[in-house]
């Protein structure tokens, strides 16, 4: 570690005040908008993964504080909140960003926004199963079918919690879940394709 390049300013390139030169306000750092709470898991996770990757998640988990920093890096500390705060504003839908673009911490907006449109339980839970249960295959091509589906399964694992060890249980309901998933793929199937696949595992020909 001893030597890792450092700044004029004295702080190595993985330090989170440092600042990539196409590290920019305005810059979009993510594919995803933020229209609610029908995509905010999806787009958190996104977001997460891409500040995380620039060494700037702790301006919106809290962990980098500006009073934390010595007072000659303050001012930059400034200047990194207010890039990753238009990272954050620049990612969400223009009506909901006219509710926080006086907000003027990074950390404020994230919370905020995980305040209102994180509900890990009750309507969207509701709602995955609902979409899941009446997704059907209909005219599309058999691979885009899957890929929706398979998109609404990822979101319903991260909002429901299942057994991280490696028990013989963790094992059992794992194997149920897989089983759940063939048989909802198969149902939504059009006849043509139910009986190729009535003894094929999910995945098999990807």
């Amino acid at each position: 570690m001893g030597d890792e390049k450092v700044t004029t300013d004295g702080i190595s390139f993985s330090h989170p005040l440092f600042l990539h030169p196409s590290d920019t306000q305005g810059t979009a750092i993510i594919p995803h908008i933020l229209i609610g709470m029908e995509n905010y898991t999806v787009w958190s996770r996104a977001m997460t993964i891409a500040l995380l990757g620039k060494h700037k998640i702790g301006f919106v988990d809290g962990s980098c504080k500006k009073a934390d920093q010595e007072e000659r890096l303050q001012p930059l500390w400034e200047r990194c909140n207010a890039v990753v705060l238009s990272w954050l504003i620049n990612s969400i839908s223009k009506e909901l960003a006219n509710g926080i673009i006086y907000f003027q911490d990074a950390h404020a907006v994230w919370i905020e926004l995980k305040e209102r449109f994180d509900k890990k339980s009750g309507s969207r839970i509701f709602a995955l199963h609902r979409e899941i249960s009446s997704l059907r295959q209909g005219t599309n091509p058999v691979t885009v079918y899957f890929s929706k589906l398979k998109e609404l399964w990822e979101e319903q694992a991260a909002l429901v919690a299942i057994p991280s060890c490696t028990c013989s249980a963790a094992k059992a309901y794992s194997d149920a879940i897989q089983e759940q998933k063939l048989l909802q793929f198969l149902m939504g199937l059009n006849e043509n394709f139910t009986q190729k696949c009535s003894h094929r595992r999910i995945g098999d020909d990807r």
